[in-house]
Parts: C-alpha cells; sequence; structure tokens
C-alpha cells in the first residue's frame, strides 16, 4: 500500500466520520426527573390574519377575549370519551372536543409505562383557529363542546369495526360547528369530518387553520438523541420542506402558500400528520423551539397548521385524516400520499432508494423467517458481505499487490531521492509494469460507501429495533450497549460511557488494519482509526454497532482467505498489449504492392 492509496484511504475514512458525525452527535446524559411533555406549543395565525403584538397581548388580559359569539362556550365540566381500538387507546374531551390521551399499543416508553403521544400538561390537542367577525382569534380549545355519551364512557372497536363519535359547538339557533371523528380498528388514523353551519356572518378572512399545537411527547431514554430526530415537515408540489429547531430558546417558523398534500411533526419514532381530504387547502404554517432540560438535556416542540379556505356559505364541510403512530414505512406507506418521505432513510439522490428499494425489504423478509432482530442483523451482515465480495475482494487483491511492490518503490525512491518528477515517472512505470492501478484499493471502498450510508440510516431509525432484546447486555438494539461509566468525559467527542459493542468493533477494525497495512511508517493508521470510529460509534444504537462489527468479522475471514490464496504468488509483469486492435493486425496481413 503506497502513500497516494494510504491518502486515499483516510479521505475515505474522514468523509464516513465526518458524516456521520453530523448526523448523529453524541448525546450528553438524558434528563430523568422532568417530564418533557411539560414543553406546550402554539400555533399562530394564518399571515393573511396574524393580529399584531399588541393586539394579542391586550387580548390575553382581557376577560372578553372570545367576542360576543363565544363567550358563553368557555370551557367547563370536562367529559371524557375513551374509545379501544387494537391500535390504540384514544381519550377525548368536550373541552375543545379535543384529543386528550392517544396510547399506542404495542410499544412502551423507555421507562416501560404505556406510551402516551399526546403532551400530558396540555389541554389537549386538534384544534380549529379561526377570526371571529368581532375580531377575536378564536381557538377551539377553549371552548365547551357538546357530546351525546357520559363521562367515561368506553367504546370498543374490533379491527374491522369502525366508528363515528359527534362534538357539537353550538354557538346560537341555527348557528354550529359539528366536528365528528372516524375511528377505524385497524389504522392509526382517524378521520374528521367539519360542518360549519350558519356560520357565514361570524367567521372572517374566508380561512381557518387545522392545528395540531403541542407536538409529541417524548418517549426515548436520551432526549438529545431524540431531539436530533425531532422536525415538522410540509408536504407540497411533491416536495418537502422541514424546519429543524437546532439552537436554544430561538423560535423556527416557515409559512407556505398554496396546496399541501400533508403537514406533519415527528420525534425519533413516531410522527403526527395532518392530511386533507376534501377542500384543497391554502397552505401551512410550522414553528418550532428548542428547550434546555435539566442534565444536559434537550426538548423540540413543534406546532403545525393547515390553512383552509371558508366560502362564506350558509353550510360548509371538510374533512381530514389524522395519523398518529409509528414511523413504520409500509405503515405510511400505505396512505399513498407519500407520507414516507417524512422518514429520515438518507439523500434521495442515490442514498434513499437503496434503503427504501432495498434495504428495508430485504431487513422485513429476514424478519419474517427470523424471530429475533439480532440475528436477523447477523444475516444481513452476510448478506451483504456477500454482495460486496467481488468489490473487497478487488480491493484486498490489490491492497496485497501493493504491498509487494513496496521494496522496489522504496529503491525508486531512494534512487530518485533528488529528482521528484523522475522518481514519479518510475513508480507509474513500476504500475504500468506490473499491471496495478493505485486506486484499485480505495476506489471498491468509495463504491460501499452509498451502501454503508444506507444502512447506516435505515438501523439508525428502524422502529423494529426500538426495545428489541438480543443477548446478554443488549437489551435494546435501538439504544447504545452501555456496559460501564467513565469517570470522566472524552472531550470532543463527548463520551462518559462505555459501549460494549462499539468496542468490539474497534477490536475487529484493528485487526483488519493489522492484517493490511505492513508499512512500518504507516503503523500510526492501525491505532487511530480504530480508536477514533471507537469512540465516535459509542454512542450509536447498538444494532448498528452489532452489524459493523459481524460485518467486520466476515471481512477478517474474507482476508485471511485472500491472502492464504494468494500469499506465495510471485508477482509477475504484464504483458504490453499489442497496438493496432483486429483492424490493425488485418492491415498489416494485407499483400503489399
Amino acid at each position: 500500500m503506497d502513500r497516494n492509496t494510504i491518502i486515499g484511504f483516510i479521505l475515505i475514512g474522514l468523509v464516513l466520520m465526518v458524516w456521520m458525525w453530523l448526523n448523529a452527535p453524541p448525546p450528553p446524559k438524558p434528563d430523568l426527573s422532568v417530564d418533557s411533555s411539560r414543553v406546550v406549543g402554539r400555533v399562530l395565525p394564518p399571515d393573511s390574519v396574524h393580529p399584531d403584538e399588541r393586539f394579542k397581548e391586550r387580548e390575553k388580559h382581557n376577560d372578553d377575549s372570545l367576542g360576543k359569539y363565544f363567550s358563553h362556550l368557555r370551557s367547563g365540566p370536562n367529559k371524557i370519551v375513551v374509545v379501544e381500538t387494537p391500535k390504540y387507546h384514544a381519550e377525548l374531551s368536550t373541552n375543545g372536543g379535543a384529543i386528550k390521551a392517544w396510547i399506542v399499543k404495542g410499544y412502551k416508553t423507555w421507562d416501560q409505562y404505556p406510551l402516551n403521544l399526546i403532551n400530558t400538561s396540555s389541554e389537549g390537542d386538534f384544534h380549529l383557529l379561526f377570526y371571529s367577525s368581532d375580531g377575536k382569534l378564536i381557538n377551539t380549545k377553549s371552548l365547551e363542546f357538546e357530546s351525546a355519551y357520559s363521562n367515561d364512557q368506553v367504546l370498543n372497536l374490533h379491527e374491522q369495526d369502525s366508528l363515528k363519535v359527534e362534538y357539537v359547538l353550538t354557538i346560537e339557533e341555527h348557528r354550529r360547528i359539528v366536528k365528528t371523528f372516524i375511528f377505524y380498528g385497524n389504522l392509526y388514523s382517524f378521520d374528521v369530518s367539519y360542518r360549519f353551519e350558519g356560520m357565514e356572518n361570524i367567521i372572517s378572512n374566508f380561512e381557518y387553520q387545522v392545528t395540531w399545537e403541542s407536538g409529541l411527547r417524548y418517549a426515548e431514554h436520551n432526549s438529545i438523541n431524540e431531539s436530533n430526530s425531532a422536525k415538522a415537515s410540509v408536504y407540497a408540489g411533491g416536495e418537502i420542506s422541514e424546519i429543524d429547531a437546532t439552537k436554544f430558546n430561538e423560535v423556527v417558523k416557515q409559512s407556505v402558500s398554496g396546496r399541501v398534500s400533508w403537514v406533519a411533526a415527528r420525534n425519533k419514532y413516531f410522527t403526527v400528520a395532518l392530511i386533507p381530504r376534501e377542500k384543497e387547502s391554502q397552505g401551512a404554517y410550522l414553528e418550532g423551539s428548542r428547550i434546555k432540560l435539566p442534565d444536559e438535556g434537550a426538548k423540540e416542540n413543534y406546532s403545525i397548521a393547515i390553512k383552509m379556505p371558508f366560502r362564506g356559505s350558509s353550510l360548509e364541510t371538510d374533512r381530514f385524516t389524522v395519523f398518529i403512530g409509528p414511523l413504520d414505512f409500509d405503515v405510511v406507506r400505505g396512505y399513498n400520499i407519500d407520507l414516507e418521505k417524512i422518514m429520515t432513510l438518507g439523500a434521495a439522490w442515490i442514498i434513499r432508494p437503496i434503503s427504501e428499494y432495498i434495504i428495508i425489504p430485504l431487513f422485513k423478509l429476514l424478519k419474517s423467517i427470523i424471530p429475533n432482530y439480532g440475528f436477523v442483523l447477523i444475516i444481513f451482515s452476510l448478506i451483504v458481505k456477500v454482495v460486496l465480495y467481488p468489490l473487497t475482494k478487488t480491493s484486498m487483491k490489490s491492497m496485497q499487490k501493493m504491498q509487494k511492490l513496496q521494496p522496489m518503490m522504496e529503491e525508486i525512491k531512494e534512487k530518485y531521492k533528488d529528482d521528484q518528477q523522475k522518481m514519479n515517472q518510475q513508480v507509474m512505470r513500476l504500475y504500468k509494469e506490473y499491471g496495478v492501478n493505485p486506486a484499485g484499493g480505495c476506489l471498491p471502498l468509495l463504491l460501499q460507501l452509498p451502501i454503508l450510508y444506507a444502512l447506516w440510516a435505515v438501523f439508525s431509525s428502524a422502529i423494529e429495533l426500538r426495545q428489541a432484546s438480543f443477548v446478554w447486555w443488549i437489551q435494546d438494539l435501538s439504544a447504545p450497549d452501555v456496559i460501564t461509566k467513565l469517570p470522566f468525559r472524552i472531550p470532543i467527542f463527548n463520551v462518559d460511557d462505555v459501549s460494549g459493542l462499539a468496542v468490539l468493533m474497534g477490536v475487529t477494525m484493528f485487526v483488519q488494519q493489522k492484517m493490511s497495512v505492513k508499512d512500518p511508517r504507516q503503523k500510526m493508521m492501525v491505532w487511530l482509526m480504530p480508536i477514533l470510529l471507537t469512540l465516535m460509534f459509542n454512542s450509536f444504537p447498538a444494532g448498528l454497532n452489532l452489524y459493523y462489527f459481524v460485518f467486520n468479522i466476515f471481512s477478517i475471514a474474507q482476508q485471511a482467505w485472500i491472502n492464504k490464496q494468494h500469499k506465495d504468488e510471485p508477482l509477475r509483469k504484464v504483458e504490453e498489449k499489442k497496438s493496432g486492435g483486429f483492424l490493425s493486425r488485418i492491415a498489416k496481413n494485407l499483400p503489399k504492392r
């Protein structure tokens, strides 16, 4: 392995490390004492109806902030209706006609409590926002709806069942808003229809918003890691736009005009999406912020809204689908509205197709055969190694040839040490004589990078690995497998614990380096790369480290086999290609005049 090959290898490694570092920062300690769900967001009105700050502040302290139409509808005694399906446990409230709780079945929080995606300190979520004709900003979360159901009544749905639950906001006789929930036993989503009766002289500005104000409750052990995945997105015109609150105490906003397919907010493994079904939307509004939590934790909260037209008719209707559930690729893709694009699966132009059409289907196929995800990852790494075998074999053979050329290259460098140009010419001549491509060891590694990036993207966000145990100390393949705590924190990498699989991965990488690097001047590389990658991978999910660890073992076995097969193979010069080709040979054999 000559200097150029080593430089190329280092550059590839640095690109890989920097890319992973930017996409997966090492997490500080999570907050274990504070309920992160206490952070509640807000949705601002559409750009076309934004009141100025003084007006909003005056309304905040005004007892008549609901105006003449809605003051008598202030939230009062709360009645809860419970909807039980195989997918979730939902609680609906007459206060705001809101979703008060949404407990996803089949999933738990990191500390094994029922997973409620609604921020418990909020007043529930999913409301209407509009201006009344007397100049008041009305949010229906502050209003009392009527329901025909008794308090704490439980409505059970089987998998093939559906159910309608109606909430009515009566402003006065013949003037009301009817909000009808339609639940399905086999879906994580529900439909909502709105019926506006006699509201043409009450709703102004020909617009209202359907809002989700308080984001999603965090459910993972590490709030920093979950915040790194949290964001809000809007899909319009075949393109996705996102906001990501990366700075503390800085509000980020985005307003989109025109037809919107969906708007969504997510944490690491779950999402809520608002999807218009009947009328064409007029735009969307996103807002998010990031706040500090104790013990160096963080919480990102996102508010989303869809802007809808109000035509001022005496009777208007609209319909929406609201998805609240896991970011399972097959589940979200099943809605046929490109909702799966909210998932982080790599760059759209090259990485994402590999993730979406190769890795995820193969991963799910293996899981249908093998019950444990740890063993799925092991078999998966074997399959990837077999697929990449031609590339890695070429790389390993090229590096082996370069090692055999080292003595002759050293002679050339010593002989022409005072003439750099002549030395380079002789080295290139040597490559040509023995048929060695100096980039032969690097090019296969470069070709593998898209596949490795796609694997990283899938395994870092696959909900299938969430809380999936393997063997011994590995109890959650989606989280670092910490085996001990350090009495200090390693700077730059911000590491204060030790991942068992990361250490094993580093050991296997050291063995690989030891087998392939023979030049004494490159001895530092044998130690440097394994140490750096071990520190970086220390905070990665156990499933990802398990995959790389097993992949490295297979690579070691392959390297040992190739070394054994070609150990005594002499270095031969290649025959020079005859000039001219087929036509030249024909011309040569033509009779001369």
